[in-house]
């Protein structure tokens, strides 16, 4: 049986691009008589079929757009969602979202519901789950099928669509180097595990800020936290067994519920421990004291992403199918000064 190919798998075998095969596979007069006999053979030695989802996406449009965020409990992610429907409105496309709550089984369900010609494309962050297991199978499934993608966030280079991140690594780091110059000396980090890959960024950045100041690396100053609920036993635990002067914390669920446990315990903040989180969000607002947080810019995440996209779907719809190019654009992560650190120079 015969490997079911692509206009992708044509195009590399033969040296062209997607475009001369899809044109000569159209008998289209554009392209020569010996490279349309070529690609024509080659298509039928290999029983090459168009994909049916592909065309009826490129001839009927739906003007809607599949979200699929991990959760609806961190503020970022209910945020990058309201920036993709502002800007998806202004263009006159509706948006129809999902959520997978971390789970691989859910992520891929939810693709294969909206992948059967209810969405011109989708824009999505990973589920925990997905990354964990390393399958993107249906993610590139969904591509090859002629499906635009546009990850945000929750990313991975294993697929080849566009992507919108921030800048974690340098953020952290920045953060780290701040909270050194105010004098602090034993930082910690509150974490989830490395295999989320915004959590593995941001500890990265925070490693190098302590490298770059000769400051030891003390692993018993990092906390790992389950990705979808913070542990008050292992975070009282942690505070009570380290000493400790300032803490990042990967996002602001875990900060404010580490800061929590830390007053608790008798500590003053900002003077004993500083405290700083990712996602500027409600949490952050109305902690007490306020969380000096650094700002994801979510809804300019969601907005950039939502352009990215229908940018595709109309560039692909004018111009039938051209060669691929994909872009990951950053986006600069902003801080917040609030009361949990201590006034930086």
């Amino acid at each position: 049986m015969k490997q079911k190919i692509t206009l992708k798998h044509i195009a590399r075998e033969l040296d062209v691009s997607i475009s001369t095969v899809s044109k000569a596979l159209k008998n289209s007069e554009e392209i020569g008589r010996d490279t349309k006999d070529k690609i024509q053979a080659f298509a039928r030695l290999y029983n090459y079929k168009p994909n049916n989802i592909a065309i009826s996406l490129k001839n009927k449009r739906t003007r809607n757009i599949g979200v699929i965020i991990p959760d609806i409990v961190h503020h970022f992610f209910t945020t990058v969602f309201r920036g993709i429907e502002q800007f998806a409105n202004t263009k006159g496309y509706n948006v129809i979202v999902c959520v997978s709550d971390e789970s691989f089984d859910k992520e891929v369900i939810n693709m294969e519901m909206l992948a059967n010609g209810s969405i011109d494309g989708f824009i999505m962050a990973l589920a925990g789950e997905t990354q964990l297991k390393k399958d993107f199978n249906h993610l590139k499934e969904v591509t090859e099928q002629g499906i635009p993608l546009v990850l945000f966030d929750r990313v991975t280079d294993e697929v080849r669509c566009d992507k919108v991140i921030i800048n974690d690594e340098a953020a952290a780091h920045q953060v780290v180097k701040k909270l050194i110059k105010a004098g602090r000396k034993r930082i910690a980090l509150v974490t989830t595990e490395d295999y989320l890959n915004v959590s593995a960024n941001r500890a990265e950045g925070y490693y190098r800020a302590l490298k770059e100041h000769n400051l030891p690396i003390d692993e018993k100053l990092v906390l790992e936290l389950p990705y979808q609920q913070e542990s008050e036993t292992l975070s009282k635990k942690f505070f009570e067994d380290n000493k400790m002067d300032a803490v990042l914390c990967v996002n602001e669920i875990f900060a404010v519920k580490c800061m929590g446990i830390a007053q608790k315990l008798g500590y003053r903040i900002p003077e004993d421990i500083a405290f700083v989180g990712f996602t500027d969000g409600i949490l952050s607002h109305f902690a007490n004291p306020g969380l000096t947080s650094v700002d994801q810019h979510g809804q300019i995440m969601g907005e950039t992403a939502a352009q990215m996209l229908i940018e595709k779907i109309e560039r692909d719809h004018e111009n039938e199918v051209e060669e691929e190019i994909f872009e990951t654009k950053i986006i600069a992560a902003t801080l917040i000064e609030r009361a949990s650190t201590p006034k930086f120079l």
